[in-house]
């Protein structure tokens, strides 16, 4: 069976949730995931869960990350190498046959704030085992991206409870 191109993206609340959904249920088929998050820290609880499953691998991210506006030059070059780090590791096990699943969270935002170079991101999409089913969220994928995609889901947001405010609430945005 040939492996297809996901794409969940836009600004609505459901990005990452989406994919882990589809990776939870490929898991509970037999078959093996790997995750990667990007511009994450390792606090979300669905990681808690996931870390559990047998086959539901997640690359380790930095424990908290800032978002990339209140990073030094620094720390931008810092979480640039993180990124590079992790797309090469998990690209080299997903060539080498390991998984059948391969969800890269948030990776547009990696590449749209230079933290990862969109090149690396085609050649996987263009030369992706046969077989892999491979997972793409963030927010504004390019055009190139969205066209080699065969499914491409946008999640708009019409209202959230940052707009008014709300911060973040552990066990529902993280």
């Amino acid at each position: 069976m040939n492996g297809l191109v996901h794409i969940y993206c836009g600004d609505g609340k459901g990005k990452t949730t989406a994919a882990v959904g589809l990776g939870i249920r490929a898991c509970g088929s037999g078959k093996r995931v790997l995750m990667v998050q990007f511009l994450k820290g390792t606090t979300s609880g669905e990681l808690n869960v996931l870390r559990d499953l047998k086959d539901f691998h997640i690359l380790p991210s930095l424990d908290r990350i800032k978002f990339t506006f209140q990073m030094t030059k620094q720390e931008l070059e810092e979480t640039a190498a993180l990124c590079a780090g992790q797309f090469h590791r998990a690209a080299s096990a997903v060539h080498a046959g390991e998984y059948d699943v391969f969800i890269l969270d948030e990776v547009f935002g990696a590449v749209n704030c230079g933290l990862l170079d969109k090149s690396l991101l085609i050649d996987l999409i263009k030369n992706k085992p046969q077989n892999l089913e491979l997972v793409l969220t963030g927010r504004d994928p390019e055009p190139e991206v969205l066209e080699l995609a065969d499914y491409v889901s946008e999640i708009r947001k019409i209202k959230h409870p940052y707009d008014r405010g709300i911060p973040a609430r552990k066990g529902i945005e993280f």
